[in-house]
């Protein structure tokens, strides 16, 4: 095994005598908000180098260009999109390991940075479906996904202060009407205790700022959608499912092909129930909550839309309301989760065929009368 020193060129390293050529290396990057950790493995699997490198562009770009050719694997997390397309610039074949499914790595007992790293290499090495890659969306795609992101954050954010003024008024006896959210600063202003005043006003004046705000982000992203991404018109179609949730989606998913059937995309958005067989146990869990869980959750405000006294009668309201009959402590919220997965499905489906919705599809006219 060699570790680099401190005046020694990646350039050399790769030129040894002796050394392997870069497409017959295996290379596993343990991702660190600082430094990243590296182990390099020969075809024989034995470790041929151990070292750090900084987690910024230049020191990245620098370091492993030498190593064009080399096969890489690398977790997803906050630096892996980034890192993906710098790594593939430098000519290697990068791996984008799914952290979810690399349970040697987060259930170890003896885990640190330096053996996640060698642990990534040696699965690589073995068979890279180990490591059930995912592929990362464009750039361009990943600015447009931010634009989303930061609403989340703002409607996060907003509902924290109404909750605040809520609490507080409840604390001093009174309770505040109910109210939508961007109405919110209009019906309770002439509510608030006039003790509390000082204390609620900032709130208020906070609430307002951030319903504006939240507003010009929607029409940024109507824009967006109807600009750069037309496909957004036939997911739209649905009644209830609007600009924002259609760019997400889009956004997430990035193109249809990545699906060889569109029931796989409920799987990869985690709204199906995890199995546990063993014997003549069958057991089905909650849900598994994989995937993107932004759009997991716009999908479940679209169901609990469709299922709402305002929802549109067609298919997936009556499947949702078939559910639900048959009773039981959390019969309303499987049929949500349900609906939002058929709901998933239905989109892919129109993304990908580039059909007109029909919302009673396959039914006879008099039936969906």
């Amino acid at each position: 095994m060699r570790k680099r020193s401190k005046d020694q060129p990646n350039d050399q390293l790769a030129s040894n005598a002796g050394a392997p050529a870069a497409s017959r290396l295996w290379i596993g990057v343990d991702l660190g908000d600082r430094k990243s950790e590296i182990c390099v493995l020969d075809d024989q699997g034995k470790v041929q180098l151990r070292d750090s490198v900084p987690t910024t562009r230049a020191a990245v770009q620098e370091y492993f260009t030498p190593f064009a050719g080399a096969q890489i694997a690398i977790e997803t997390g906050t630096h892996s999109p980034w890192m993906d397309r710098v790594l593939t610039d430098c000519g290697l074949t990068v791996t984008v390991a799914n952290a979810r499914e690399v349970r040697k790595i987060h259930k170890s007992d003896r885990k640190n940075d330096r053996s996640d790293a060698e642990i990534l290499a040696r699965m690589l090495r073995l068979d890279p479906k180990l490591l059930v890659p995912i592929e990362h969306r464009s750039a361009t795609m990943q600015v447009d996904l931010s634009v989303i992101r930061a609403r989340d954050t703002l409607i996060r954010s907003r509902t924290t202060c109404i909750n605040s003024v809520r609490g507080l008024a409840k604390s001093y006896g009174e309770r505040l009407p109910k109210c939508s959210a961007d109405a919110f600063v209009h019906r309770v202003s002439a509510c608030v205790p006039r003790e509390l005043e000082p204390a609620i006003a900032p709130l208020l004046e906070a609430i307002a700022a951030l319903t504006t705000q939240i507003h010009d982000m929607d029409k940024r992203i109507e824009n967006l959608a109807s600009k750069s991404y037309p496909q957004t018109a036939l997911l739209t179609q649905v009644a209830g499912v609007g600009p924002v949730t259609s760019l997400t989606y889009v956004l997430t998913l990035a193109r249809t092909d990545r699906f060889a059937h569109s029931r796989d995309v409920g799987s990869y958005l985690g709204l199906v129930p995890r199995q546990y067989d063993s014997g003549d146990q069958h057991s089905q869990l909650r849900i598994t909550k994989a995937g993107n869980g932004l759009l997991r959750r716009l999908l479940i405000n679209c169901a609990q839309h469709i299922l709402g006294k305002f929802g549109q009668d067609c298919l997936l309201r009556r499947f949702g309301q078939r559910l639900m009959e048959r009773g039981g402590k959390n019969a309303k919220k499987r049929a949500v989760v349900a609906v939002a997965r058929k709901l998933s499905i239905l989109l892919h489906h129109l993304w990908s065929t580039g059909a007109v919705y029909e919302p009673f599809h396959g039914m006879p006219i008099q039936a969906a009368a």
